[in-house]
């Protein structure tokens, strides 16, 4: 892997890209030395067991790790620990949010490879160890058919809706929403297409990448996730991922 440079000479033509999304501090996991996606989930760091999930994947052909900028030696020194070295991960700098990230890999890409008109960037929270071979797969056949998927789970709790954060104004019909996971996955030139467009209004409301496309009302293909593929956000996150882990949750 490469920190800090790029290759400008393609020896070969690559076409799926995976993305890791390791750019967060993650204020809601409390008081702790490191960014959540460096802490220690059953022996290794909870990045190495994501990053691994990809790496096993055959239809990658690169790796892209976008994380903190004073924390991109740490991230290498990790996969060199726990992976040794590969040309199939690179480190990058993140960006100063989510979106900042992914379009930073994408520069990455572009300054490496170039983008074809066919690529497509499989994008993934470095905090979501759980992810499966069948939703990467999914996420894959799907965004080159439709162009953009989300992975989602249907929502199991009423909804409800606030606008002051003190009275309810909605609670729309549970049947109708869903929660958001990750991988979310794109054709490269289409996520940039809308990206563009978009006023810096409408940037301030994204919470992730799929929301960059419905704001041009684009269709986003729906891909099945998982209840374990949680997000390690707070300490009860990293306790019920140890207990996933040791098949104490079923």
């Amino acid at each position: 892997f490469q920190v800090g440079y790029r290759f400008n000479i393609s020896i070969f033509i690559l076409h799926q890209y995976a993305g890791i999304l390791a750019g967060g501090k993650g204020k809601r996991m409390g008081y702790t030395e490191m960014p959540k996606q460096f802490l220690e989930l059953a022996g290794k760091p909870i990045i190495i067991h994501t990053l691994e999930k990809f790496l096993l994947n055959p239809q990658i052909d690169k790796i892209y790790i976008g994380c903190i900028a004073d924390w991109t030696g740490h991230t290498a020194d990790l996969v060199d620990k726990y992976i040794g070295w590969t040309d199939k991960i690179e480190v990058c700098e993140g960006g100063k949010d989510r979106n900042g990230t992914i379009m930073n890999i994408i520069t990455a890409v572009r300054e490496q490879f170039g983008i074809n008109d066919d690529d497509i960037l499989i994008t993934h929270d470095a905090v979501r160890p759980f992810v499966t071979h069948r939703m990467i797969d999914e996420n894959i056949a799907a965004a080159k058919k439709y162009g953009i998927c989300d992975t989602v789970i249907p929502a199991t709790d009423t909804i409800c809706v606030s606008n002051d954060g003190q009275f309810l104004k909605e609670i729309p019909w549970r049947n109708n929403m869903y929660q958001g996971q990750t991988p979310q996955s794109f054709n490269i030139n289409l996520l940039l297409k809308h990206f563009e467009t978009l006023t810096e209004e409408e940037k301030a409301t994204l919470t992730d990448a799929c929301k960059i496309c419905v704001l041009r009302g684009a269709k986003v293909k729906m891909v099945d996730g998982e209840l374990f593929n949680i997000k390690i956000t707070t300490p009860y996150d990293l306790s019920v991922a140890n207990a996933i882990v040791k098949g104490e949750v079923k």
